[in-house]
């Protein structure tokens, strides 16, 4: 078990074949079991949930964006209302990026050089720079219970010198992190993994980080495009390097599958707008695969979303209904992101009760069977989960 003033993290049961572990994540706004999915309120809002409906799924942590936040509403105003819980009125876990990803998502919008990243804003146009400081600077602000370090990402198909210089400058800017965090004792400050699809780079980067001693630690410069192959590899190399007895986070990972196989190989928290976006598109996400209800197969189908769900729009609507409103209303939207919700959260308790009863490599061969009924298994799957001992049926 480790313990800081922000953060207390107790293994509770292994899995003896592979990497898989559950755990009691204990911050300063409640307990979280994990492995755990993290729902993305970019900017204090789940699109299309509320707060209260977040907590009736069972949602104990959520995700903000940094960049997004520090423009609108803005660190002072996020001061004012005595930080990002109190302002949306959300009583559970908070953990925000530091505004690294948008790197990546804005590069056409951004400037990169040692003292941070110049942003040209998606919002106005104007220019702001956004430094390791000001990154924590924000976070503190917002308030949230985990915050990030503001880390040099690049595209995960990048190779070569690019490469190195992030993962080195990643690590400078973690110390500068560090003496900016004002909070630590109510806010645990994770540094990320970074290093490509080199091998080497992500174990070098990783030792480094190890070295200062945080409270947990991040994985990422993945799900970014690069080969499935390569993505798990990656996966595996960091939670083999990463301390055992604190959280590992593989950030921007949201398919169910991705979320099984990486549990298997050691991860303990998740994010993505995966659910909440593919909801917008008329998809449901089901233990036998996404349905699109958009499709004119289900006009007449009465029968719930899900019939092993008990979200309430399993409970009230039917796939008929929501096929009549798809992409056409906003509350199709609303009404398949808790649904979409709802299917994380109980993948997740499903994960983390397997391992409790001794049974995870059989719930991972039920769940891929549910999956792909006629075993064909992606290759990469086949492979991730044989390097843990679990072979499909």
């Amino acid at each position: 078990m480790s313990s800081t003033a922000a953060l207390t993290f107790k293994i509770l049961a292994e899995c003896p074949i592979t990497k898989a572990r559950t755990s009691l994540l204990t911050l300063p706004h409640g307990v979280v079991e994990t492995p755990v999915f993290m729902p993305v309120g970019t900017q204090g809002t789940l699109k299309g949930i509320l707060p209260d409906q977040l907590e009736k799924l069972d949602c104990h942590i959520l995700l903000g964006n940094t960049y997004h936040l520090g423009n609108r509403p803005g660190p002072g105003l996020l001061e004012e209302a005595r930080g990002l819980h109190n302002f949306m009125n959300w009583k559970r876990n908070i953990l925000t990026d530091s505004g690294g990803f948008q790197m990546v998502s804005l590069l056409n919008l951004a400037e990169i050089t040692e003292e941070g990243v110049k942003f040209k804003s998606p919002y106005d146009g104007s220019e702001c720079m956004l430094t390791p400081e000001e990154s924590i600077h924000i976070q503190n602000k917002i308030g949230a219970d985990i915050i990030m370090q503001l880390d040099d990402v690049v595209s995960s198909t990048t190779t070569g010198d690019r490469v190195v210089e992030a993962m080195e400058r990643t690590i400078r800017w973690l110390d500068r992190c560090i003496a900016a965090h004002k909070h630590p004792e109510r806010q645990s400050l994770f540094p990320i993994v970074q290093g490509g699809l080199n091998a080497e780079l992500r174990q070098r980067c990783a030792e480094e980080l190890i070295k200062r001693n945080t409270p947990g630690f991040a994985i990422g410069g993945l799900s970014g495009g690069e080969a499935k192959e390569d993505f798990w590899k990656m996966v595996s190399i960091s939670t083999e390097i990463l301390p055992k007895g604190k959280p590992r986070y593989l950030m921007g990972v949201g398919f169910s599958e991705d979320l099984v196989v990486c549990s298997a190989l050691g991860c303990d928290m998740y994010d993505c707008v995966f659910p909440t976006r593919t909801a917008r598109f008329g998809t449901a996400l089901l233990f036998t695969g996404q349905i699109t209800l958009k499709h004119k197969k289900f006009a007449q189908d009465y029968s719930p979303v899900d019939e092993t769900c008990h979200c309430s729009t399993c409970t009230t609507y039917s796939r008929a209904y929501i096929h009549s409103i798809a992409t056409q209303e906003t509350v199709a939207c609303h009404l398949l992101s808790i649904h979409n919700i709802a299917f994380q959260m109980r993948l997740m308790a499903k994960i983390r009760d397997s391992i409790k009863n001794g049974i995870f490599p059989e719930f991972v061969q039920e769940f891929m069977l549910g999956m792909y009924p006629t075993k064909n298994y992606p290759q990469w799957s086949l492979n991730a989960l044989s390097s843990v001992g679990i072979q499909l049926i």
